[in-house]
């Protein structure tokens, strides 16, 4: 086993770095949407063979799977980084920005993806195991279900895993820290599109028409009396109006009205709850208004649980790493994360990383000016390796 003390493999990975910095930030300046990341996959493929990994491409159409297996220990192991970037104009003047409009990193899923490569060549060429690791590489992360197709296509009858892992960057903890709490930890997510059709006419004369816009204003107002009224205050769920669609002109009544709705809970029952009062809901107000009603709900990611075993030895490996007063207990958040479905297969944790409070590293994700904070790059790669050291021996 590795003796390195846990100050010593922070400074290794640390020394170990700067490439993996400069691949973050390639990776940063290509950035590629979901189930497009070509130049991603190859670049990661390449790596990893070049570090004795045996590689397989193509599962989940761009995704990457790297196998390395040291001594004769029949124990599994999973690590999952994400590959895909946001349909984002970059904003951040930075010399390795995107040089794809309407396209960036701006959910740090390139610094996932160089410290988890950081972490392989490490474990490749300087760590004793005694196990199998796979380093799975996923697609379309970002509300397309990339993990979803891994899964589907077979991802852990040919990567059997006995446990599997992921983090991803937290804005707003410091460098240098990490949380982690057992439980549900991220939201499900679903979304609903409701479409009204009521009658046109000429705004000075809505007596001749039946208003799909008035209809509208009022399922959007009335939706939060499901959460303020229905469900236990300490039982969380959101509900969010993202987007109306109605009318083109000042004085026509629209026939129509589209409504976009996102819908985030932790607990399967309130998930029910939610979609069945939003669709008696918009059915009822259809009706008060005499228009005729559309409900089309979509449920898309589960509820991401961290299991309590898998959780502990996260936390063990964070604090061997960090030290106790780094590692924090997180409060579940009502953002959404597709590992949620590998999870549903294998225990495992999601863990958070520290990415930078303030200028440094603390702009929130999916913003225009956002930037994964390369500090955290080797700090990330030493938990992957003080994880693997301790769960394969």
């Amino acid at each position: 086993m590795d003796t390195l003390s846990s100050p010593s493999l922070q400074q290794a990975l640390r020394r170990l770095s700067p490439p993996f910095i400069d691949i973050r930030r390639k990776i940063h300046a290509h950035p590629e949407l979901a189930f497009e990341e070509h130049l991603t996959s190859a670049l990661v493929a390449s790596q990893l063979r070049e570090f004795g990994y045996t590689v397989h491409r193509g599962l989940g159409g761009t995704g990457v799977v790297g196998t390395l297996s040291k001594g004769s220990g029949s124990r599994t192991l999973g690590i999952r980084a994400d590959m895909d970037a946001l349909p984002i104009q970059e904003r951040t003047g930075l010399a390795y920005a995107s040089t794809h409009a309407g396209r960036m990193h701006a959910c740090g899923h390139d610094g996932h993806t160089a410290m988890l490569l950081c972490a392989a060549r490490y474990l490749a060429e300087s760590a004793d195991f005694n196990g199998t690791l796979h380093l799975i590489f996923q697609p379309a992360e970002e509300n397309e279900g990339g993990a979803l197709r891994m899964v589907d296509e077979g991802l852990f009858t040919l990567f059997p895993c006995d446990e599997i892992y992921a983090l991803h960057n937290a804005p707003g903890l410091p460098v240098g820290q990490m949380a982690i709490s057992a439980g549900p930890s991220m939201a499900s997510f679903d979304r609903a599109t409701v479409t009204l059709r009521g009658r046109n006419a000429h705004g000075a004369m809505p007596h001749h028409g039946i208003d799909s816009m008035q209809c509208a204003a009022s399922i959007v107002l009335g939706l939060q009396s499901i959460i303020t009224r229905e469900i236990d205050a300490l039982r969380s769920a959101v509900i969010t109006v993202g987007s109306i669609q109605a009318g083109e002109t000042y004085n026509v009544v629209p026939e129509t009205a589209v409504l976009k709705i996102g819908v985030r809970t932790l607990d399967p029952q309130v998930r029910n709850l939610v979609e069945q009062r939003i669709r008696e809901f918009v059915e009822a107000q259809a009706q008060s208004y005499r228009l005729h009603s559309e409900v089309v709900y979509e449920r898309k990611y589960p509820v991401l649980v961290n299991h309590a075993a898998q959780t502990a030895s996260a936390r063990q490996a964070a604090i061997a790493l960090l030290g106790a007063d780094n590692v924090h207990e997180r409060a579940p958040v009502m953002g959404s994360e597709d590992f949620a479905y590998m999870l549903e297969h294998r225990p495992g944790a999601y863990i958070r990383l520290g990415n930078g409070t303030g200028e440094d590293g603390g702009c929130m994700v999916h913003n225009p000016l956002y930037d994964f904070n390369d500090k955290a790059l080797p700090i990330g790669a030493a938990f992957w390796v003080q994880l693997v050291q301790a769960r394969l021996n």
